[in-house]
């Protein structure tokens, strides 16, 4: 399957479909990329230029506090869109860094493409408004989850949210993500399996 037509079956999951001059049109608005393993996609302190979806591959997106620790936010697997949404929407620095944890290929998409895609081919805009309501529930969910959740609850979740990554990522990046320690993901691996 080529990475136009993973996209177009991400539409398609969304009940969107397509006659063939909209499908020209959309094509026609994405740029398609390939990523080395450790590449960025996007940089702390840059504006966020476009908005990503992963074809193959596996980003995180993290940030990194003033004693120059990353706390890792968001895992980007197949069929995921990765970015961030405050930079792109307002045209800011971003706060966050987005880099490839495998070889990652990618569609992209501009600002002024994205609003050009809205008038050429209005349906979209219904897709992306779906899109963005479901990352800022994503991100006040994780926010939420982690004041309030044990981290045994917080690895359930990181498993039930990405359940084929795990064995893609390094452990000290899941508890990254978890907020806890390597050594504390293991015992809290160890208490499941018992």
């Amino acid at each position: 399957m080529n990475s136009y037509d993973q996209l177009f079956r991400n539409f398609a999951g969304y009940g969107i479909s397509f006659s063939r001059e909209e499908t020209t049109v959309v094509q026609s608005l994405f740029t398609h990329k390939k990523f080395r393993r450790n590449q960025y996609i996007l940089q702390q302190g840059d504006i966020a230029r476009h908005e990503t979806f992963i074809c193959s591959g596996l980003t995180r997106t993290y940030e990194v506090d003033e004693k120059g620790r990353e706390h890792v936010l968001f895992f980007g697997p197949e069929n995921w869109w990765v970015g961030d949404l405050y930079s792109f929407l307002c045209d800011v620095p971003s706060q966050y860094n987005v880099d490839c944890l495998e070889e990652t290929e990618v569609l992209q998409i501009s600002k002024p493409d994205l609003d050009l895609l809205y008038t050429r081919v209005p349906k979209m805009n219904q897709y992306f408004r779906i899109l963005f309501q479901n990352a800022y529930i994503s991100f006040a969910q994780r926010t939420s989850s982690g004041l309030s959740k044990p981290a045994t609850e917080r690895y359930r979740d990181f498993r039930e949210k990405y359940p084929h990554i795990e064995a893609r990522v390094p452990n000290h990046l899941i508890a990254s993500f978890l907020g806890i320690t390597p050594q504390s993901l293991s015992r809290i691996r160890r208490q499941l399996a018992s």
